[in-house]
């Protein structure tokens, strides 16, 4: 199995730690690993954000930004510069609206700086992994096994959603930013008029 290339015995080159806020590829295994990385923790931001959004009384918010944060997960999985730029994008913006909030959460402020980060990570990652050319047999990318559940979730359902919701995500995540941006200046202004 290993001369085929289908072994997942291939291990990462560097630590789980590093690979999450600082990380670097040196085969296509990395970019494959930093690319499944990202899909979980887009998914991750998704699940805490839809959670949150429900319990503060706004299900259909909750359920535009799940699909946006999920869907993002998805594009970054495919290597999508677009899905890791706007996600981290929008979250930094939903950040600093609601940093007043957050200044009574000493836990939240810390939660956000550590998915901010994480989310930063991501799209490095992610414009690493597009420039990335490696010129040897360990430049090409593992196989995408579908053995467990967590394995189809990862590997097969994005090569096949993405494709579908690319452009839906596009015009979701295009019009989710215009939306929040005009909120922001509609608090501004409400504020300078005070």
């Amino acid at each position: 199995m290993q001369t085929l290339g289908i072994s997942d015995s291939t291990g990462r080159s560097e630590s789980r730690v590093k690979s999450l806020f600082w990380p670097s590829i040196e085969s296509g295994y990395d970019v494959d690993y930093l690319a499944v990385q990202g899909y979980w923790v887009c998914t991750l931001v998704a699940a805490l954000s839809f959670l949150v959004l429900l319990v503060t009384g706004q299900p259909i918010l909750a359920a535009v930004v799940f699909l946006f944060f999920y869907l993002g997960g998805v594009g970054v999985r495919e290597h999508s510069r677009f899905a890791a730029t706007v996600v981290l994008v929008y979250y930094v913006i939903d950040t600093l609206v609601s940093l007043g909030a957050l200044v009574a959460s000493p836990g939240g402020i810390v939660m956000r700086v550590i998915i901010t980060a994480l989310l930063l990570s991501n799209l490095r990652a992610t414009w690493i992994a597009a420039h990335w050319q490696g010129g040897s047999d360990e430049a090409a990318l593992p196989l995408r096994l579908a053995d467990t559940w967590r394995d189809k979730f990862a590997n097969t359902w994005p090569t096949w959603l993405w494709p579908k919701m690319r452009v839906v995500y596009y015009v979701l995540s295009t019009g989710l930013l215009l939306l929040t941006g005009l909120g922001v200046v509609a608090i501004a202004l409400g504020r300078a008029h005070r």
